[in-house]
C-alpha cells in the first residue's frame, strides 16, 4: 500500500464518520462530531494496520473492531427510570466503525453509500416511527430530552394558561408529558410546572415559548430548565449518618 492510498482511505473514513457525527451534533446527542469521527478513524487505522504489515487476517481484525465498539457503545446506554436511553447513539457508533472498516478495505464508494444510508435512517426514521406510533409518538423516541417549564400566574388565569400550554405543545416538536399545579398559602398565585420533551435546538424553542407566555396577562414569572432525574433523585434522597 502506498502512502497516498493510506491517506485516501483514512480521509474517506474520517469524512464518513464526521458526516454522521455532524447530524448527531446538530441534535445535541452524547456522541457528536468528534466521537463519531474518532470511532471511524480508529476502525480505519486498525484495519489499515493489518494491510500495511502485509497480514491476510484483515477480516479477523475487523471482527475485533466490532467487539471493541460494542464495549464503547455499552458506555453510552443509560437507564432513565423505566426507559433506556442511548441505544440510537450506540448503534450510530457501531455504524461509524463499519464505514471506517469499509473505507480501510479500499471500498471507498461503498463506505460513502453506507454513510448516506445511516444519515437517511436518522433523518427519515424518526418521522416514520412517529407515523406508525400515532397514539404516543414521543414514547419510544429516546432522542427527546426532558425539560421543565415553571410559571406563576393569577388563579383566575390558570385555565387560560393551561389551554395555551396544551395548544403550544400540540402538533409540533414539543411534547407535553405532564402538568402540575400548586397553589400558594396566600391563594394569590398559582404555580404551574409543565413537563416537556424536546429534541434538537431545544433552547430556541423554549425561549420562543417563554416569550409568548410572557406577553399573556396574568402571568407573573416564567422560566425553564433541563430536567435531570438522576440529580433530582440524589437531591431528594434521605440523608444518612456518616457514622452508620
Amino acid at each position: 500500500m502506498t502512502t497516498w492510498e493510506f491517506i485516501a482511505r483514512l480521509a474517506v473514513g474520517l469524512g464518513c464518520g464526521a458526516a454522521i457525527g455532524v447530524e448527531r451534533q446538530l441534535r445535541a446527542r452524547m456522541a457528536g462530531l468528534r466521537t463519531n469521527a474518532l470511532v471511524a478513524v480508529g476502525a480505519t487505522l486498525f484495519v489499515l494496520y493489518s494491510d500495511v504489515n502485509g497480514s491476510e487476517n484483515s477480516t479477523q481484525v475487523a471482527a475485533y473492531v466490532v467487539s471493541g465498539i460494542g464495549f464503547l457503545g455499552g458506555g453510552v446506554i443509560l437507564r432513565d427510570g423505566f426507559n433506556v436511553r442511548g441505544l440510537n447513539t450506540a448503534a450510530t457508533l457501531w455504524c461509524s466503525a463499519a464505514v471506517g472498516v469499509m473505507a480501510a478495505s479500499g471500498h471507498l464508494a461503498f463506505a460513502m453509500i453506507g454513510t448516506v444510508t445511516v444519515l437517511l435512517v436518522h433523518l427519515f426514521g424518526r418521522p416514520a416511527g412517529r407515523l406508525f406510533d400515532r397514539d404516543n409518538p414521543a414514547e419510544e423516541d429516546e432522542d427527546l430530552q426532558p425539560y421543565r417549564l415553571h410559571l406563576t400566574c393569577r388563579p383566575k388565569s390558570e385555565s387560560h394558561i393551561r389551554a395555551l400550554l396544551v395548544a403550544d405543545t400540540t402538533g409540533g416538536d414539543v411534547y407535553l408529558r405532564g402538568l402540575d399545579t400548586t397553589r400558594t398559602d396566600a391563594q394569590d398565585a398559582t404555580s404551574l410546572t409543565a413537563h416537556l420533551l424536546l429534541d434538537g435546538d431545544a433552547t430556541s424553542r423554549l425561549e420562543q415559548l417563554v416569550a409568548r407566555l410572557s406577553l399573556e396577562p396574568g402571568i407573573h414569572t416564567v422560566h425553564w430548565h433541563k430536567d435531570d432525574p438522576e440529580a433530582e433523585a440524589l437531591t431528594h434522597a434521605p440523608k444518612t449518618d456518616p457514622d452508620d
